[in-house]
């Protein structure tokens, strides 16, 4: 974690005004609940509405990556942009589609920690708009051998929505929802 405090709290339902108490209804009766992230966000309400319209289609089935896929790509943007709260978060969802804890650990390792062509292909895809905001072209030939021009568009996208959110989660401080653990090797950042 970069701040061991928020710079921006995290919202309980009994300061929200109307509009911040809509904008986190939806949430209510999702999965993983009003986490932190979307408290923290409800200080502009309509910006988080925007912001869950748009994640919502990267976590969606519209996205055409499939889940286990997605959540290599976000946990790699997790990772190489230090946002604890975000690699925390995407383990345990992670975990959920089909990721091992094994594949998790080399997702920290990057491309060639003994990956399929396929996953290192989105790994390094991951890597390169980390550190360039472009795809070369061989990497996007690999990506083509394993996914459709859909997939690999929704491979930018994810991309581009989870640097966001790290940026986010990293600048106004987000901290850990209640229960969990910080990877060891994000703890300092």
């Amino acid at each position: 974690m970069r701040l061991s405090k928020p710079r921006i709290p995290p919202l309980a339902d009994a300061d929200m005004t109307a509009d911040q108490l809509a904008a986190v209804e939806p949430l209510r009766s999702g999965k993983l609940g009003v986490l932190n992230i979307f408290r923290t966000l409800a200080h502009a309400p309509k910006a988080l509405d925007r912001f869950n319209t748009w994640g919502g289609y990267v976590l969606s089935r519209r996205n055409d990556l499939p889940a286990r896929e997605r959540e290599i790509v976000i946990l790699r943007v997790g990772y190489l942009c230090k946002s604890g709260y975000e690699f925390t978060q995407h383990t345990r969802i992670g975990l959920d589609s089909g990721l091992t804890a094994a594949e998790i650990e080399a997702i920290k390792r990057g491309a060639d920690a003994g990956w399929s062509a396929g996953d290192a292909a989105l790994i390094r895809a991951t890597d390169e708009l980390h550190k360039d905001h472009f795809i070369s072209d061989a990497t996007w030939a690999e990506l083509g051998r394993h996914f459709t021009t859909k997939q690999c568009m929704d491979v930018v996208f994810t991309t581009g929505q989870y640097t966001q959110v790290s940026m986010i989660l990293n600048s106004f401080g987000v901290q850990l929802d209640a229960g969990q653990t910080l990877d060891p090797e994000l703890k300092g950042y």
